[in-house]
């Protein structure tokens, strides 16, 4: 059987240790590691002379870098100081993973450092159940969380200077992890945090070609809806494109049922897209089990929605 390796990250004081914790012991996974610790680690082997953003925590690693005059605002220099400081540590992170897949061992691992996109999750898909999410909360809770955090382990005073970087970084993970298509979280409420992981790990899922008019998108959804399921991301065909335009549905945080069609702008920038697509398009969806999915591919093949994938691809 392969091992699970569950990833979770985000910005300091989004709670994602709490929810790392609680995982583990839901799945019953013997192995939690923090990824702070994987960093001292590192840092026993490189020297801060060598690695100095890799000295410095990730929210004031930006002040290590020798060509800051080249970016453009300070945002960014936040950014690609965080961005230098993890990247030291993500080697070792797929070290331990490696490791753990080996032993056929599960695991969690928890922290700042996993970044989308700089953690290569493809390369353990083949040999273990690798899932990967980012956590996030709004301004006013992180806020709250970060200082009573900072309080917690005696480490106030400076770091709580460091709200504002903390924050940016909060923001680039959200960006990165919706570059990659890797779920975001808003860690509201624990218990719906956990649901929504938990979901996901069990879920099952498969891509869908599809060919129906943006009329026919509620009915779409309700199928779907109607055994669980969920949309995890669209590709649109075009034909003077080489590669599927990718738009990821994040849905995790959305609890209840907006009505895209009240939005008129949406509405008409959907049907300028599906134009242009001819009407072509698929959806990576998810159900709670294999029975779920092939209810909702079947009953979406009744209403003549589906089309073989091959004469999209050929």
């Amino acid at each position: 059987m392969k091992p699970y390796v569950i990833l979770i990250g985000s910005a300091s004081g989004i709670g994602k240790s709490t929810i790392a914790s609680e995982i583990s012991n839901r799945l019953h996974i013997k192995y939690l590691i923090e990824t702070d610790f994987i960093r001292e680690i590192v840092r026993g082997v490189i020297g801060p002379d060598y690695a100095p953003a890799l000295h410095k925590s990730s929210y004031d690693a930006y002040t290590t870098l020798r060509d800051s005059f080249n970016y453009d605002n300070e945002e960014k220099l936040i950014e690609a100081g965080f961005e230098e400081h993890a990247s030291f540590v993500i080697p070792a992170i797929e070290k331990v993973i490696k490791r753990s897949i080996k032993d056929k061992e599960s695991i969690v691992i928890e922290g700042v450092h996993l970044v989308p996109g700089l953690l290569d999750t493809k390369q353990f898909e083949n040999e273990a159940h690798v899932h990967f999410f980012i956590l996030t909360a709004d301004k006013e809770d992180h806020q709250e969380r970060f200082i009573s955090r900072a309080i917690a382990i005696k480490r106030g005073g400076a770091q709580l200077d460091y709200f504002r970087e903390n924050r940016i970084i909060n923001d680039y993970l959200i960006f990165k992890a919706n570059t990659m298509s890797v779920p975001v979280i808003n860690n509201k409420d624990m218990e719906k945090t956990l649901k929504k992981i938990l979901q996901s790990i069990h879920d099952v899922s498969e891509v869908v070609f599809l060919k129906h008019s943006v009329d026919l998108i509620d009915l779409e959804r309700d199928i779907i809806a109607k055994y669980g399921g969920k949309i995890n991301n669209i590709s649109y065909y075009i034909p003077e494109f080489k590669e599927p335009l990718v738009r990821t549905i994040d849905d995790y945080d959305d609890d209840s049922n907006n009505d895209w069609e009240s939005d008129s702008k949406k509405k008409e920038s959907l049907e300028k897209l599906y134009k242009l697509s001819n009407d072509v398009h698929s959806h990576n969806i998810s159900a709670p089990d294999r029975d779920s999915l092939n209810k909702i591919i079947r009953e979406l093949s009744e209403k003549n929605l589906v089309i073989d994938k091959n004469l999209i691809l050929n």
